[in-house]
């Protein structure tokens, strides 16, 4: 099985990518975060026409996450249990979905960015955080994938230059401890030992030529339990999603699976 996650800045807006990504590189399942669409506004006949089934979360222009398969889409599940609100009225925010796809539980998860150190979103990045964790640290017995923008760059190589970000989220130590409370319930970073760094990024921001400079960030993870982790034969960032007009801000993480000793692709 090959399963992918990106964060795609607007489905409507790169569904040509998307499209393409998935047959160029034979995707099985993806993962995508910020959709920024109603289910009933997703462009999904040509992914229907691929042969994938498509769960999604959304609401409006904001957050949105979905689970792409052609190998299976069940038990879908829209937010994990006791899952933090925000906003107000206080919300559930459409972040994070699972579903199982041939015999895997994946997690699309759109984590929140937290804005600044301090703020009240900042503060319910970790609260959300934790509740995953609450959550995820009983899945570790099946396989199961925890895949998304984790809006965390847990080490100082997974950033161009730490010390520019001294003072703004993304690498305070709360947000880097909550990550690494995923890895000490067993959990493993699948994509690292097949990527090492420095300067492997996921993410270049749009301004000041940051993809061309290679200024960027790594923040895209495949989070696997001992199951999951203990199949990955390979994994690879797509860099050259990042490239070119109307490209997202973030490029593609792929995981290889051989589920069963057979060839899966």
């Amino acid at each position: 099985m090959r399963l992918a996650t990106w964060n795609v800045n607007s489905l409507r807006a790169r569904i040509d990518r998307v499209e393409a990504f998935l047959q160029r590189h034979d995707v099985d399942v993806l993962a995508v975060q910020e959709t920024k669409a109603r289910e009933d506004q997703l462009p999904l006949m040509g992914l229907q026409s691929l042969g994938y089934e498509v769960a999604s979360a959304g609401y409006s222009q904001w957050n949105g996450v979905a689970v792409i398969s052609r190998v299976g889409l069940d038990d879908v599940e829209v937010g994990f249990p006791d899952m933090p609100t925000w906003g107000d009225p206080a919300a559930a925010e459409a972040r994070a979905i699972g579903a199982t796809c041939g015999g895997v539980r994946v997690w699309s998860l759109y984590v929140p960015n937290g804005r600044k150190v301090g703020d009240p979103h900042y503060l319910y990045k970790l609260d959300w955080l934790g509740r995953l964790r609450e959550a995820a640290s009983t899945w570790t017995e099946t396989p199961t994938a925890l895949v998304g923008d984790w809006n965390i760059a847990p080490q100082d190589e997974d950033v161009f230059d730490v010390a520019a970000y001294a003072d703004s989220t993304h690498v305070t130590p709360p947000e880097r401890a909550a990550f690494a409370a995923f890895l000490e319930d067993g959990y493993a970073d699948v994509v690292r030992p097949h990527t090492p760094g420095p300067g492997v990024y996921t993410y270049w921001d749009y301004y000041r030529q940051r993809f061309e400079r290679n200024r960027g960030m790594r923040i895209d993870f495949v989070l696997g339990s001992p199951p999951f982790a203990g199949r990955v034969t390979g994994a690879f960032v797509d860099r050259d999603e990042r490239a070119g007009t109307g490209a997202s801000d973030h490029a593609p993480v792929v995981v290889d699976l051989d589920l069963d000793g057979g060839d899966h692709g």
